[in-house]
């Protein structure tokens, strides 16, 4: 438990904006000084030698970043403060999935589905499942909906996780993403098939399917449903009648679902970089070769990472490149689809927020 007394030592104390004195920063700001960025914050996460920083979120506002030791932090996203620190798992237990339903965190660690108060990381529920699963979770008001090793999307009842239905993709395949509101579930499998079901059976309201399986995470956005398919096909869909909005072809087979903001799809696509896509009509807006994810967007400009480690920004109107900053190597980022924010962050645990100056 060396890391959790450590780092719990170090956190508890509110970011500082990073200023010319700290030579400790991972951004420092003579190197955005021909850019439109500032830094807002930094902080810095004390890792032990054996430990790296592994994942960094955005959910609800805040950020989330987990060690590879499964020790977790919640920052505050627009001042670096703490708001909690704990253990979320035993190390070495895979966590599948951390996502928000009103005031609650739900994931999957080990065969463990837990539930954490948003607020304070209080444990307020967990429960040990009989099965293996494929993909992170969904939940409404009234239940849990796991995908499990059978090929099976279980309805777990939310107030004492008892079994309640289940269903499988008609061709009983792999169920790789679930989504879910208090009108619909709506889940993907390998084969191909989208299917939405209603949310307390498992009668089914519509299918689509794409030629070959959907890449992990679907995006519900509204009314539509955005999703991207080994097929080489980003797709937008009615979320609720499953009808084909719109088709973009990449030429690239797509292992990662799509990042979607107020007016832009944004798809990643090895050895092709990221394409912007115009969220209405499905038209190509633009591409950068060396991308690999979206930062953030502020005012018609898009901040993109590329795998070298560099901030690239776009003018999305003319798609041309303004400027790039050479950031480091092996960084990581949470890409951020609401607001002008930038997050990223390195694997000894220094995180830093920039963003564009008004």
């Amino acid at each position: 438990m060396l890391f959790s007394l450590v780092f719990c030592m170090a956190v508890n104390s509110p970011a500082e904006p990073l200023n010319e004195g700290i030579s400790r920063g991972l951004v420092s700001p003579q190197l955005l000084k021909d850019t439109d960025l500032k830094i807002l914050w930094q902080t810095e996460l004390p890792l032990v030698p054996t430990e790296n920083l592994r994942q960094l979120t955005i959910i609800g506002g805040n950020i989330y970043a987990l060690s590879s030791r499964n020790y977790i932090v919640c920052l505050n996203g627009d001042t670096g403060t703490v708001i909690f620190s704990k253990p979320l798992a035993q190390a070495g237990l895979p966590i599948v999935g951390l996502e928000l339903y009103k005031d609650e965190l739900f994931s999957i660690a080990g065969n463990d589905l837990l539930q954490i108060n948003a607020a304070t990381g209080v444990e307020i529920g967990k429960k040990r499942l009989d099965f293996g699963i494929t993909c992170p979770p969904a939940r409404n008001s009234s239940y849990f909906y796991v995908a499990t090793i059978e090929n099976r999307l279980r309805a777990l009842r939310a107030e004492d996780k008892v079994l309640a239905f289940e269903t499988v993709a008609a061709n009983v395949s792999k169920i790789t993403s679930v989504i879910a509101d208090e009108n619909y579930v709506t889940f993907a499998a390998a084969a191909g098939n989208i299917i939405s079901i209603r949310p307390n059976s498992p009668e089914k309201l519509w299918q689509f399917d794409a030629l070959d399986s959907i890449a992990d995470p679907m995006i519900k956005n509204a009314n539509s449903l955005f999703v991207a398919s080994k097929d080489t096909n980003v797709y937008k869909l009615d979320i609720l009648t499953g009808n084909l909005i719109w088709k973009y072809q990449t030429g690239a087979m797509l292992e990662n679902g799509p990042r979607v903001t107020s007016e832009t799809v944004y798809q990643y696509a090895r050895g092709k970089g990221v394409t912007a896509i115009d969220k209405n009509s499905g038209q190509k807006l633009w591409e950068l070769n060396d991308a690999v994810d979206l930062l953030a967007e502020a005012k018609g400009k898009s901040y993109l990472i590329t795998a070298g480690g560099e901030l690239v920004a776009m003018n999305g109107k003319n798609a041309k490149k303004l400027y790039s900053v050479k950031l480091g190597n092996a960084l990581k980022n949470a890409a951020n689809v609401t607001n002008s924010k930038i997050y990223i962050a390195d694997g000894i645990g220094r995180i830093a927020c920039l963003k564009p100056i008004e």
